[in-house]
């Protein structure tokens, strides 16, 4: 249950307030979701084209502590006049509609510039000229590629700091040349990152601006042939945890090297309630969120979820538990890739006083023992089913 005595960070009362929350249905979405209906007094105006993964919030009607605090809507933000209506309703919206799969940029790179930068548009528009204040996501990718990675693999450079560390106010945008069309994703969301700027600069539109760093967890993408198309290509954890359902070897793109940190959703969503309420230390910043603590390469990575998975299903490792494969045979032609993403955490740690707390292994366990115990029997009787004959 929500608190009746909820305060900011400066130690004033937190009046409730409702929030507009473009691409509620998601990942990110059916978290923050959870956590408002739970924790605070606030409603939520629920926008996707599907909901199954709040549908637990939504059903059955009038069950819930939260009844009447939460309402879906079903709308494509690309073609519905109700959008303007369901903000100017809201005290705050918050967008995190998006085409984030790497698989994607390559191979829809137009779906991709228009998802994330012309159907976003409309949405800071309309909080502009309303008044309504904006949380926008946007992702670590805008930072493209680290300083160091131009210098050679062996420079003593590389290893300081400065040169692979990202920070908000202070790290250049690298991307690769225009045939990577990897990086469509990312010129479009630095693209209304600085939309977004110019309209609090030039309009005084209210915004906080959060580049996610790897969040993982629970509900996080699909599983192909199961909740998503059999042909599609999740992020990196669901690629994974995929592979590890099926028995199949973890495939590492160009050997695994990259390196990432990645962050436990709950953790992240913490912050982002943090921005929620306290506006006056969130307006007109950028964030980084993420856990510099949990940084390991994907090969590691892939090492761990296999020791994880063994643990939490019972089921021993495959001899040979991981394949490599080239970026060029697994994503396309016009793949490119960043080679470390670390953020730097000094500003929302000074604005918000957030840290994030738990290990990778821990947030492992967790997502793994929620993929098993969702997917593992329905990916057997998958496999089990008879091959039709042509």
């Amino acid at each position: 249950m929500a608190s009746a005595a909820r305060v900011d960070l400066d130690g004033r009362p937190i009046q409730p307030i409702t929030i507009c929350m473009i691409g509620a249905g998601g990942f990110i979405g059916s978290h923050l979701c959870e956590k408002i209906m739970a924790e605070t007094p606030h409603s939520v105006l629920a926008v996707d084209v599907y909901n199954d993964k709040i549908r637990h919030l939504l059903e059955p009607e009038g069950a819930h502590a939260w009844s009447g605090r939460i309402q879906f809507h079903r709308l494509n933000i690309k073609h519905d006049s109700r959008l303007e209506g369901l903000i100017k309703m809201s005290d705050l919206t918050i967008n995190l509609a998006a085409i984030c799969t790497p698989a994607d940029y390559n191979t829809r790179p137009l779906d991709t510039i228009y998802s994330n930068f012309i159907d976003a548009l409309p949405v800071v528009k309309y909080c502009s000229e309303n008044g309504k204040r904006l949380i926008h996501f946007s992702t670590c990718e805008v930072y493209g590629k680290t300083i160091g990675s131009f210098l050679p693999k062996d420079h003593p450079l590389r290893k300081e700091p400065e040169f692979y560390v990202l920070k908000e106010d202070e790290s250049p945008c690298i991307f690769g040349s225009i045939e990577k069309q990897r990086w469509s994703y990312a010129c479009a969301k630095q693209l209304i990152e600085r939309l977004i700027y110019a309209e609090g600069a030039e309009n005084g539109l209210e915004f906080t601006i959060v580049r996610p760093f790897n969040w993982i967890g629970p509900r996080m993408d699909f599983i192909p042939g199961i909740d998503g198309p059999s042909e599609g290509v999740p992020r990196v954890l669901a690629c994974f945890s995929n592979n590890l359902l099926r028995g199949e070897p973890l495939k590492l793109v160009d050997g695994g090297q990259s390196q990432r940190t990645f962050v436990y959703i709950k953790d992240a969503i913490e912050a982002v309630l943090l921005m929620i309420e306290n506006p006056e230390r969130a307006n007109g910043q950028i964030f980084n969120v993420g856990n510099p603590n949990n940084e390991v390469t994907v090969r590691q990575l892939a090492e761990m979820m296999t020791q994880v998975y063994s643990k939490v299903s019972g089921e021993s490792p495959l001899d040979v538990p991981t394949i490599d494969v080239s970026s060029k045979e697994f994503y396309g032609v016009g793949y490119d890739d960043s080679d470390k993403r670390i953020p730097d955490m000094t500003i929302i740690n000074k604005q918000l006083g957030w840290n994030p707390k738990t290990s990778l292994w821990d947030l492992l366990e967790s997502t793994l023992t929620y993929q098993h115990r969702t997917y593992a029997e329905a990916i057997k009787r998958s496999i089990a089913k008879p091959v039709p004959s042509s």
